[in-house]
C-alpha cells in the first residue's frame, strides 16, 4: 500500500535532536520556575515575613505591585490646583503615595515597586542606623558669582524676569571640578537636565514591562544623550591625562586631583593599570556635574522663592550681609560669621530639600528598630516627610521659621538627627560644605545688589524631577539697589 509504504519509509529525527529537545524542556521549565518564584512566590514570602512582625502595608499585586497607583496619584497631584503662596505644606503634593500609605498603615509601612518590597522608615534614629551602617578653591565660586551678577544686571536692564540660576551653579561646578568655563561645560549640564526630565517621564510608564528598553522616540533620545555626554567627558579626560603624562600640574581642580590620585594609587601598589578605568572616571564626572550643579541650583531657587514670600526675612538677611561686607565682595571669614543667612538656608533645606528620599537595599538579613528585614528589601528614607513631621518639629512644622536654627541644627527639633538634606553617616554627601559655601556667597552677592519678589506668573507647585523643583519655574522680578 502506498500509505503504508509512506509511513514505513518516513525518516525519523536524528538521535541528537531528541536529546536536545530532552535537555531544552527541563531548562525552560527551570527558568519558568525561577521567573515565577521571583515575580510571585518570593514577594509573597517577603510580605508574610513583614506582616508577621507587625508591619502593615499594601498587598502585592502580580508584576506591577503599586507602580500603577503610584503613577496615578502623582498625575493627580501634578495636575491639581497650585498651592497658595506662602504655603509650605507640600508633602501631600510632592509625595502623595507615601503620604497616603503612612496615613493608612502607620510607621514603618511597606509598599511594592514591582516585585520588590519597599519599606518606608520615618523614625530618625532608625534612618541614622540605616545610613550609618550599611572642595575646590574658594576664588572660583567668587568669580563665577560676579559673572552671573553682571549677566543678571544686563538682562534685568532689558526687562528680564529670571528663573532658576543654573548658569551660576553650572559655571561654579565646571570651574571647580573640571577647570573649564561655563561655555565649555554648558553642553554637558544642558544634556543631563534634559536626561533627567526624560527619565522622570519614563518612570511614569514603567508599568509597561521592559518599557525602558523599547525603541521609542524618547528612549532613543536618552541613549543619544548618554553617548554625547560620555563623548564630551572622554575628550576632557583624555586631554587631562595627556597633560599629566607630559608633566603638567593639573591638581587645581577635582578632576585633576582624582586622576593624579588614581595614578599614584596604581604606582604605589605596583600595578600597571590605574585603580579606576576611564569609564569609572566618566561616571564620577557625571555625578560631579549633576550633583554639583543641581543641588545648589535648587537650593538657591527655593531660597529666593521663599524670601520673596517672606520679605521680612529677606530684609533681615540683607541687613546682616551689608553689615558684614558692605558693598565689598564676601570673604571666607565673613561667610563663616553669617548667622541669619545660615538659618535661612537651613530652614529652606528643611522645607524644600533637594533630594526628597534616600534608598538602601538590604544585601543580607538585618535588624533595624526591632524588625528583621530579609535580604532584598528596599528601605526608603523619606527626607521630605521627616522634615515635615509635626511630632519632630512641632506644631509650626509647615511655617517658615529660620529662628528654629538659632542654636544650631541639633536643637532645632525634638530629635537632633532629624535634619537630613545631605544624608547622614559615613556616606554623607561629601559636597555639602561646598554647596553651602557656594549658596552663601551667591545669596550674599544677590542681596547686596537686588531686592526681589515673585512675578505674577509664578505658581507655587513643587514637584520632583530627580530633585525638588518649582513645576513651572521660578519667575521673579528684581530691583537694583
Amino acid at each position: 500500500m502506498v500509505f503504508g509504504e509512506l509511513i514505513i519509509g518516513a525518516s525519523l529525527p536524528p538521535p541528537w535532536s531528541l536529546l536536545a529537545y530532552g535537555l531544552v524542556g527541563p531548562v525552560l521549565l527551570w527558568q519558568a520556575g525561577r521567573l515565577l518564584d521571583r515575580l510571585w512566590w518570593r514577594p509573597r514570602r517577603l510580605e508574610r515575613a513583614l506582616r508577621a512582625q507587625g508591619l502593615r502595608g499594601t498587598t502585592y499585586r502580580f508584576l506591577l505591585g503599586d507602580l500603577r497607583e503610584f503613577g496615578r496619584l502623582n498625575e493627580e497631584a501634578w495636575s491639581s490646583t497650585p498651592l497658595p503662596l506662602g504655603c509650605h505644606d507640600i508633602v501631600p503634593r510632592v509625595t502623595p503615595f507615601v503620604h497616603r500609605n503612612v496615613r493608612e498603615n502607620g510607621r514603618p509601612c511597606f509598599s511594592w515597586f514591582g516585585p520588590i518590597p519597599n519599606v518606608t522608615i520615618t523614625d530618625p534614629a532608625q534612618v541614622r542606623d540605616v545610613l550609618s551602617n550599611k572642595l575646590g578653591h574658594f576664588e572660583k565660586p567668587n568669580s563665577c558669582c560676579r559673572r552671573f551678577l553682571r549677566a543678571v544686571k544686563s538682562l534685568w536692564g532689558n526687562g528680564w524676569i529670571p528663573s532658576v540660576p543654573t548658569s551660576l551653579t553650572g559655571d561654579v561646578i565646571s570651574r571647580t571640578a573640571f577647570g573649564s568655563s561655563y561655555r565649555e561645560g554648558r553642553r554637558i549640564f544642558q544634556l543631563q537636565t534634559e536626561q533627567a526630565e526624560l527619565f522622570i517621564g519614563a518612570i511614569q510608564k514603567i508599568v509597561i514591562p521592559g518599557y525602558m528598553y523599547l525603541p521609542t522616540k524618547k528612549n532613543r533620545r536618552m541613549r543619544r544623550i548618554n553617548s554625547e555626554v560620555e563623548s564630551i567627558l572622554r575628550g576632557i579626560i583624555g586631554k587631562r591625562m595627556q597633560a599629566i603624562a607630559e608633566g603638567e600640574s593639573t591638581n587645581d581642580d577635582l578632576l585633576g586631583l582624582l586622576l593624579e590620585s588614581n595614578m599614584r594609587h596604581a604606582d604605589e601598589n605596583g600595578r600597571s593599570s590605574p585603580g579606576m578605568t576611564t569609564e569609572d572616571v566618566i561616571e564620577e564626572c557625571k555625578l560631579f556635574y549633576f550633583a554639583g550643579m543641581e543641588t545648589t541650583s535648587v537650593l538657591l531657587t527655593w531660597t529666593m522663592v521663599v524670601l520673596s514670600m517672606h520679605p521680612e526675612w529677606q530684609h533681615r538677611a540683607r541687613e546682616e550681609v551689608l553689615g558684614l561686607f558692605g558693598r565689598d565682595k564676601p570673604d571666607y571669614e565673613g561667610l563663616s560669621r553669617l548667622k541669619t543667612v545660615t538659618m535661612v538656608l537651613y530652614e529652606v533645606l528643611r522645607l524644600y530639600p533637594p533630594a526628597i528620599v534616600f534608598s538602601r537595599k538590604t544585601y543580607k538579613e538585618m535588624e533595624i528598630g526591632g524588625v528583621v528585614y530579609p535580604s532584598g528589601v528596599i528601605l526608603e528614607l523619606p527626607v521630605l516627610f521627616i522634615h515635615h513631621d509635626r511630632e519632630i518639629w512641632g506644631s509650626d512644622v509647615h511655617e517658615f521659621r529660620p529662628e528654629r536654627f538659632a542654636e544650631g541644627i541639633s536643637r532645632a527639633s525634638n530629635d537632633h538627627g532629624a535634619f537630613l538634606p545631605f544624608g547622614w553617616g559615613p556616606r554623607v554627601c561629601i559636597g555639602q560644605n561646598f554647596a553651602l559655601l557656594e549658596a552663601k556667597m551667591a545669596l550674599c552677592m544677590i542681596l547686596q545688589r537686588f531686592e526681589f519678589e515673585l512675578a505674577a506668573s509664578y505658581t507655587h507647585a513643587p514637584h520632583t524631577v530627580i530633585t525638588l523643583h518649582p513645576m513651572h519655574g521660578a519667575q521673579m522680578k528684581l530691583r537694583a539697589i
